[in-house]
């Protein structure tokens, strides 16, 4: 059996981590990104509903998240590209 680790998404004080990361590692480098990117973006959607209602610390965390978001999306891009050209 497995060992679990969770490490939270979003902290108030400081950026983002890389997200939870469950069960057995990724095989490349690239699925771990990718299964990263799917955990931000999983958590942002928490953080829709409490930014309606007006919840700054919310707000906060949903912008952390996009920028978080932004910087995975653009190495699964790299990879891809690196993978297209090998």
């Amino acid at each position: 059996m497995p060992v679990t680790s969770f490490r939270p998404l979003f902290n108030d004080f400081g950026p983002p981590s890389m997200g939870y990361m469950q069960g057995l590692k990724p095989s490349a480098p690239s699925q771990s990104t990718y299964s990263d990117l799917l955990s931000v973006i999983e958590e942002m959607g928490k953080e829709i509903r409490p930014t309606y209602a007006g919840s700054k610390s919310a707000m906060e965390r949903l912008k952390r998240g996009i920028i978080h978001a932004r910087a995975l999306v653009r190495e699964c891009l790299a990879e891809t590209e690196r993978n297209a050209r090998s």
